[in-house]
């Protein structure tokens, strides 16, 4: 394939654009959940004793909780009885129709029902989109940040939606020990994602949504390498 066909083909399949924070070693999402841990198994100069002279290679290791980055939240995340993350259709993760909500925190913290009346919701990935990124990696984050009241998931959920993300600290209120918006939404089946950011470059409509984890058994929640295709 010749570089120009590469390049037109890639204008026609739609702008790419990433809604994930990068993890790194060290890098605290949730107060009171252990970092990251990223080191080499294998680092380029041990290999080169298995090697023939000139070849080396790494291998990584990473020991990190499932909360970690912007991750997605599957039922068994609340559910013991739940759909893991290997259980959940393919479907579910990818290519789904996205629209923007955009409530800025600095107008408002509880997000509620009213938020998003008079909206196309059905079968779409709804990105609720506050600003909050803009404190990632800060004290700030952690606290007293932009979340869906109770009022607001029943809303969703009787509407239809597919999955509910947010670029906030938790979907939940975490001033309180309660997590209604976790527990109405899994229980339905409908996916959240939380720590996105970006949302800013994408418009409120006319775009793909992705988010998507390795397939692995027991486990209910995992960073992903969230994304939106913006539709040329």
């Amino acid at each position: 394939m010749g570089e120009n066909t590469y390049m037109q083909q890639s204008q026609q399949s739609g702008r790419l654009v990433d809604l994930s924070h990068t993890i790194a070693a060290g890098l605290i999402t949730f107060k009171g959940l252990p970092a990251p841990i990223i080191c080499d198994f294998l680092s380029r100069e041990e290999s080169r004793q298995q090697y023939a002279a000139g070849t080396e290679f790494q291998i990584g290791k990473i020991e990190l909780v499932g909360n970690t980055g912007t991750y997605i939240d599957c039922p068994f995340h609340r559910y013991a009885e739940g759909k893991d993350i290997s259980e959940v259709d393919l479907s579910c993760f990818a290519e789904l129709e996205g629209l923007v909500i955009r409530l800025p925190y600095t107008e408002t913290l509880a997000i509620t029902p009213a938020h998003f009346k008079n909206k196309d919701l059905r079968h779409r990935a709804i990105l609720v989109h506050t600003g909050w990124a803009c404190h990632w990696n800060t004290e700030t984050y952690y606290e007293h940040h932009p979340y869906l009241t109770e009022e607001a998931a029943i809303f969703l959920k009787d509407a239809g939606v597919k999955l509910v993300g947010i670029d906030s600290h938790n979907i939940d209120n975490t001033a309180t020990n309660s997590r209604p918006v976790h527990s109405i939404l899994l229980a339905s089946e409908i996916l959240i994602v939380e720590h996105l950011c970006n949302l800013e470059s994408l418009p409120e409509m006319g775009f793909s949504f992705n988010a998507i984890p390795p397939k692995i058994k027991g486990m209910g929640t995992f960073p992903v390498r969230a994304f939106a295709k913006i539709q040329s």
